[in-house]
């Protein structure tokens, strides 16, 4: 993911509240000044949770139809005009912290606009993000990810300590982190919370996940979900009875040749698609692709969560492939009334039709086929 560190310092408790308080006054100029306060969000069902309203009412369907946004130095009205157009109705921003190394029980918060480039990831971009989305009737799902650096792997499901102290220092630390967050879409009212994501070799330690969604409920109360990666992570999940939707990070590998017909895509959806309705059946929960997405390459659905490669910009790219993973996504899951929405990765405002190649080649469906047959979609039932 397109994300640079900030500057490496601690904040104190303190001092996240002084961060928080010009922005929630910011957020207040802009029109935040109702939002169902209600601790009801707990005790409603799971689907009337994942849809409570806040920006006017949903779509009929109650389903999410998010794209994941990605933070640079501004937002403007005009950012968010392609998205009401589309039929989006949320976004999903991601604020990073970051793990000097897999095994290394320490989760650094930077919380400021540090780099301009990625004020969108600091406390104040994230909120007034979410306001301007509100003003367009666009909800927001708050969803921080783990960066890690240096030796012992570069996914947060890489994540392992080596001991049971390292284990205990590394949920105190990611729930200092976590929890920031948490206070985040508290003040700025936000409308989902997701309390991690890919942390694949974490979600075995279920009395610590409990412990941290209980801290996690007294700060925010609007609905939460965990992002598990398709890889059999979200079969391994004990905790989903404790979350409001079940996430999934829906990049399953659907082809092995280049260039699959629809036909090929759609038999290839069958066996998720079985695995993720008895997940469903298992916890009554309503289940939402967190992430899923596909390059403009010829095999985009053979590893669909590695990016193209950098020499992969000399070639053309394959709307046709791109947009035939799309048409079979939709129609496999869309009709199943447990499927409450997703979240498309990514989307770049501003990002032109004759913007730079290595961006158009990646996961974007602007300004391509794919993005026609996601409106078509997102459109229906609003």
């Amino acid at each position: 993911m397109d994300a640079m560190p900030f500057p490496a310092f601690r904040f104190t408790r303190w001092l996240r509240w002084l961060l928080l308080v010009p922005a929630a006054l910011l957020a207040a100029a802009l029109g935040w000044w109702y939002w169902p306060r209600k601790a009801e969000s707990i005790a409603m069902t799971p689907v009337q949770t994942a849809v409570r309203t806040s920006v006017g009412p949903p779509p009929t369907d109650g389903r999410m139809r998010g794209v994941s946004w990605v933070g640079s130095d501004s937002v403007s009205s005009l950012d968010l005009e392609p998205l009401t157009q589309a039929g989006v109705t949320w976004i999903a921003q991601t604020p990073f912290g970051w793990q000097p190394g897999a095994a290394v029980p320490e989760v650094q918060l930077h919380t400021g606009s540090g780099n301009r480039h990625y004020w969108g990831e600091s406390d104040q971009g994230l909120l007034l993000t979410a306001a301007r989305a509100q003003q367009r009737g666009i909800r927001t799902l708050l969803k921080p990810h783990l960066w890690l650096r240096g030796e012992g792997g570069t996914w947060p499901g890489d994540v392992k300590m080596t001991s049971d102290a390292d284990w205990q220092a590394w949920f105190a630390s990611y729930s200092t982190f976590i929890l920031h967050y948490a206070e985040v879409a508290e003040t700025g009212h936000l409308d989902g919370f997701c309390i991690g994501t890919e942390l694949a070799q974490t979600v075995s330690h279920e009395a610590e996940w409990r412990h941290l969604i209980g801290q996690i409920r007294r700060v925010y109360h609007g609905p939460l979900t965990y992002a598990a990666n398709w890889s059999g992570e979200f079969e391994q999940v004990k905790f989903w009875d404790a979350l409001d939707f079940i996430g999934v990070q829906a990049y399953f590998p659907l082809s092995k040749i280049d260039q699959p017909t629809k036909a090929t895509l759609l038999a290839a959806w069958q066996p998720p698609l079985r695995r993720l309705e008895a997940l469903h059946k298992q916890y009554r929960k309503p289940i939402v692709f967190t992430e899923v997405g596909y390059k403009t390459t010829p095999d985009a659905a053979i590893e669909p969560w590695v990016w193209p490669d950098r020499l992969a910009v000399l070639t053309p790219p394959d709307e046709a492939t791109q947009a035939a993973c799309y048409a079979a996504l939709f129609e496999t899951f869309w009709p199943r009334p447990w499927f409450k929405g997703l979240f498309v990765w990514k989307w770049y405002p501003g990002l032109q039709p004759d913007g730079p190649a290595r961006r158009h080649l990646d996961f974007t469906p602007q300004h391509k086929p794919a993005e026609q047959v996601m409106a078509q979609w997102f459109l229906k039932g609003k």
